[in-house]
């Protein structure tokens, strides 16, 4: 039943899109130059503007289905909505204007297509965003729901009926647990849904009970029965999903490649090796640096005064980091430090009270000011706006045999402010943790996540704490 529901709810969104794209488009027609608002007299009558508004309409569902905006999102959080709402509106809107240019159709204001998208995403999203937090609250109190079965009562399944329970807005339900090797569960393990039966009740279960997906859960060593399992289910129109026995040494997304037909994992599924996302990734950080360093050149040059009537020494400090790919850069910083102790910070952290630092040095540190510079290597293509914080080769060679995936974040260029940086892991706090959050990072990264992060660094500030 939910399987029959998911089409009709794909189409009925569809509509309602199209519906709410007309409305907005005839909310903003009135603003733009019937409200009085804005001075400025339409070349063209608004039935004219409404045509054009069906056809941005079916260009814009259309849009929706094949980036995937109709699918079930049962999974998805409300930032995937969002980065959709947008993708549709931006592509919609390019092939608008390549419509309006083949018909030559010059008169339609472009000031009013403008108004018309930014209103439409805030719409769009506004609308979504109330229907998504409707839907949890419906699931909550047990509606909606899309009923699993677990197939393995070990740690395996037990893990992911516990998350299912964390996650109840999600609407799923289990049903229960099948194992060939347990009757009922240990006492000690806490209040699970009940065991069933065998793996080989399966077929017969699937007869009596309404069950949408079926969960493998089952050891390596059970894999010879896994044939069968998604030979029943798909007899039976069940969705199966494996719960792999090794897991815990994928990515939180992995990703399936292929090679001569042979599917493979890949482990470490990183966005950044699409080449559009590295395009564009690097076309915002050179815009991103450029706007910056125009915009600070005054402060930079007060900087540079204050750095060399404060101390002996050069201006700008090059300190050797490792960077994409595990290669070396200089990386560029205010000098904060006394020429005469230069040669100890290569392989000494900086501590509290550091007779090293100059005294302007310990203000640079402290706001984050030394590490302006770093716009340049932003331009250079050694560092990226946003990234894991590079570290000094003789702490890498340390930490990449102590710490676990440490060397995972070189897969990308290392940045000015980061993830991990944001969640007030700078400075003298746990690499561990830091590496966690980059490799987060890495995963997940989209042009938003980007976004975010700098808009997160504006709004806490520069003042680090932890920064010696």
């Amino acid at each position: 039943m939910v399987r029959q529901n998911q089409t009709v709810f794909a189409q009925l969104y569809a509509v309602t899109d199209f519906i709410a794209i007309q409305a907005v488009f005839a909310i903003s027609y009135w603003l733009k130059f019937q409200s009085g608002w804005i001075p400025f007299e339409p070349s063209l009558s608004f039935k004219r503007y409404m045509l054009w508004a069906i056809v941005y309409g079916i260009v814009a569902v259309a849009t929706g289905f094949l980036v995937g905006f109709y699918t079930s999102k049962r999974r998805k959080n409300y930032a995937f909505e969002f980065y959709k709402v947008i993708q549709v509106n931006v592509i919609g809107l390019f092939v608008l204007l390549s419509i309006l240019f083949v018909y030559k159709e010059v008169d339609v204001s472009r000031s009013f297509l403008l108004l018309f998208i930014i209103n439409n995403i805030l719409a769009l999203s506004f609308y979504r965003y109330l229907l998504k937090a409707t839907q949890r609250g419906i699931r909550r109190k047990g509606y909606n729901k899309q009923f699993v079965l677990i197939l393995g009562a070990g740690t395996l399944g037990k893990r992911f009926y516990n998350s299912v329970i964390h996650h109840q807005e999600l609407g799923f339900e289990v049903l229960g647990f099948l194992d060939d090797h347990k009757t009922e569960h240990d006492a000690e393990d806490g209040n699970y849904k009940p065991i069933l039966g065998t793996i080989d009740d399966l077929e017969d279960l699937l007869k009596v009970h309404m069950i949408d997906e079926v969960i493998i859960a089952l050891p390596l060593d059970a894999h010879n029965k896994f044939g069968q399992i998604i030979n029943v289910c798909e007899r039976d129109g069940v969705k199966t999903l494996i719960i792999p026995d090794f897991f815990d040494f994928l990515p939180s997304k992995p990703f399936f490649d292929n090679f001569a037909g042979i599917p493979l994992i890949n482990v470490r599924d990183i966005p950044l090796d699409e080449v559009r996302n590295r395009l564009l990734k690097r076309a915002f950080d050179i815009v991103f640096s450029l706007a910056v360093l125009i915009v600070i050149s005054p402060l930079l040059l007060l900087i540079a005064v204050a750095v060399k009537l404060d101390s002996k020494g050069p201006i700008i400090y090059k300190q050797e980091r490792v960077g994409l790919n595990r290669r070396n850069f200089h990386m560029f910083k205010f000098r904060s430090m006394r020429t005469d102790f230069n040669h100890v910070s290569e392989t000494g952290w900086t501590v509290k009270d550091d007779p090293r630092l100059t005294g302007l040095g310990k203000l640079l540190r402290k706001t984050s000011l030394d590490e302006l510079p770093q716009f340049f290597n932003v331009l250079r293509g050694d560092m990226s706006v946003v990234g894991p914080r590079p570290e000094r080769p003789f702490y890498v060679e340390q930490f990449r045999e102590d710490i676990p995936k440490y060397m995972v974040k070189h897969h990308i260029r290392p940045g000015i402010t980061g993830w991990a940086q944001m969640n007030g892991l700078r400075g003298d706090t746990s690499i561990e943790e830091r590496i966690k959050h980059d490799i987060f990072y890495i995963e997940n990264w989209t042009f938003l996540f980007d976004l975010k992060i700098i808009l997160k660094t504006f709004v806490n500030g520069f003042v680090n704490k932890n920064a010696y």
